[in-house]
């Protein structure tokens, strides 16, 4: 367990304080939010509902195998639903790896995203087999459609 300092926090609160106007000011901008497991970079803001666990979402994504030598690290493709069709499944729920269960559930309709999962909340030690090396981290573009 990491401890910190309430002493930190009024700093914390200036910085924000600070940084914010600039934000709200800012076209274009990424935008990069952390979970355990999963990082998602907005590339494009959503402006539609939020899924919940349990919804039913339609995505549209493309993944690759994470290269740090690679532009965006996307090293090899392993599998997109670009030209296959849409993605539908209920989202928050085990039925998709956890990196998806996590940063899918952080966007809105209309959102695309870049989601770099590591290997625990992607497919671990037992990877894919014929897709998916062990202890493999990926990086999937998600374009999330719908939520029902």
């Amino acid at each position: 367990m990491r401890a910190f300092s309430l002493a930190s926090i009024p700093r914390t609160a200036r910085i924000t304080a600070r940084i914010n106007p600039f934000l709200s000011q800012t076209r274009n901008f990424s935008f990069t939010q952390a979970t355990m497991g999963v990082t998602k970079t907005t590339t494009q803001e959503g402006t539609g509902v939020q899924p919940q666990k349990g919804n039913t979402v339609t995505i549209q994504y493309t993944g690759w195998l994470k290269d740090e030598s690679k532009p965006d690290h996307k090293g090899e493709q392993f599998d997109s639903s670009v030209g296959r069709g849409d993605f539908v499944v209920k989202i928050g729920v085990g039925q998709v790896i956890k990196g998806w269960d996590d940063g899918v559930t952080q966007m809105k309709v209309g959102e695309k995203a870049t989601l770099d999962i590591s290997s625990d909340y992607g497919y671990g030690a037992r990877g894919f087999p014929g897709a998916i090396p062990p202890n493999a981290d990926l990086i999937f573009d998600v374009e999330l459609k719908k939520v029902q």
